[in-house]
């Protein structure tokens, strides 16, 4: 999840302090995965419901923090935009019951959420982009009153020295210029958490990179953008630009983008990925950090590295990496970040029960640190996926190119049931079938 608690002081000792704690964090986060301390108990799904706030002819109402108020519910919270908001599921062991379990959890939120909007004259939708959104309701007005988004909006621009730029094509091409981040609002997501043990993150993150266009393929629901039809998954090329914070001078350079599918398979470690964004992009939180994280090992204590984590969450890859700690002992998480909410939460698990049991299915099969294919290929299935859903056409390991309706229906569904059936996930093949009608 992203850190909501940051600083909005903009003082040189405090960037500086934080800099210093940042470097230790990584330090720290080596000295950890040395010494095989980190949580090797059963592997744990979780996730986060993103919605939306609509009135009762369906366009956005930005009621968001009235309704946080008189809903109570720990497990909701704000996210960027008034109308937006965010559900924290509960992780559990993945095994036999996780899926329905966390089924049930999603409608009790999302009814939690419901009840709480009647009193505000709203009611919740689950859609990768309202398609009833209109550029008046992208202003600063409706940024939720978080600290947080208001620090995203002000350095984003001053990083860029103007402006978003979007152009997006399609039957009807976009291209507009934007003067906040609330563009990033059009877009909510349902982000599944798969735990892994640092020996096994390479070779998990990988294979989740290999299946993340597949999936996405067979769960784009978002066409449509302020009245434009453009990609299948439209998310997926408006959020690279919503935040991106390059002037033209380095998108020309060919800086990477905040937003990104990255550029490599991993070849050892999660450290890959964190020492990558800590040297390719500046901080634009910072923290006040109170303990420093080296000293905290050296009294035998878990750190919590606090400043890794904010400045994790300000690089959106869309299979990021995650730190935590649980009861007390630090564990490593792959956060799928691609897949649209909604259009119903049946349709939401079924998207994680085909991830799942594809993940399971290629780990087991193969103790290869990435699949047998090109990097550049597998991050073009993605970005085809996105644009052309189930017509895309992807390169699979083995199989060549076929349509992505074609290598779902026979190669990877059979896949993602044995995979399942490998997870002890017996009910996986009634989410599956929801797969197979699409």
């Amino acid at each position: 999840m992203g850190e909501h608690t940051v600083s909005t002081v903009h003082d040189e000792r405090e960037i500086l302090a934080f800099t210093q704690a940042l470097l230790n964090d990584l330090r720290a986060l080596e000295r950890l995965i040395g010494s095989g301390q980190f949580d090797s108990g059963p592997r744990r799904l979780g996730a986060e419901q993103e919605m939306f706030l609509v009135d009762a002819t369906g366009r956005p109402l930005p009621c968001a923090p009235e309704l946080l108020a008189h809903a109570a519910d720990g497990r909701l919270t704000t996210e960027i935009g008034r109308f937006n908001l965010e559900a924290n599921l509960t992780p559990r062991v993945i095994g036999n019951g996780c899926l329905r379990a966390m089924h049930a959890e999603v409608q009790d939120v999302v009814a939690a959420a419901q009840r709480a909007a009647i009193s505000c004259g709203a009611r919740v939708v689950l859609a990768g982009i309202l398609p009833t959104l209109r550029r008046s309701d992208l202003g600063l007005a409706n940024l939720s009153p978080n600290p947080r988004y208001a620090e995203l909006n002000q350095a984003a621009l001053h990083l860029r020295g103007g402006a978003f730029h979007v152009h997006i094509d399609g039957p009807d091409p976009l291209e507009l210029t934007h003067d906040n981040v609330m563009l990033e609002a059009c877009c909510t997501s349902f982000q599944a958490h798969v735990q892994v043990t640092p020996a096994e993150f390479a070779r998990f993150y990988n294979h989740a990179q290999l299946i993340t266009a597949p999936v996405l393929a067979a769960a784009a629901n978002s066409p449509v953008l302020l009245g434009h039809r453009l990609w299948d998954e439209t998310r997926i090329a408006l959020f690279q630009s919503s935040v991106d914070e390059r002037h033209a001078m380095r998108q020309q350079r060919e800086h990477p983008p905040r937003v990104s599918f990255g550029d490599a398979w991993v070849e050892e470690s999660v450290l890959e990925i964190f020492r990558d964004q800590v040297l390719r992009f500046r901080h634009i939180f910072t923290r006040a950090i109170e303990d420093d994280s080296l000293a905290a090992l050296d009294r035998g204590e878990f750190p919590a590295l606090s400043a890794l984590k904010v400045h994790n969450g300000s690089v959106w890859r869309w299979n990021r990496a995650c730190f935590g700690l649980s009861d007390g002992r630090p564990h490593l998480r792959i956060e799928l970040r691609a897949l649209p909410a909604g259009p119903s939460i049946a349709d939401e698990i079924a998207n994680v029960a085909f991830f799942l049991g594809l993940l399971y299915a290629l780990t087991n099969a193969s103790s290869d640190q990435h699949p047998a294919m090109s990097f550049d290929d597998c991050r073009a299935n993605f970005f085809h996926a996105a644009r052309h859903g189930l017509y895309a056409l992807l390169e699979w390991p083995g199989a060549g190119r076929r349509m992505a309706s074609e290598l779902i229906d026979r190669i990877l569904l059979p896949m993602a049931a044995e995979g399942l059936r490998a997870a002890g996930i017996s009910e996986g093949e009634a989410y599956l079938s929801i797969i197979r009608d699409r």
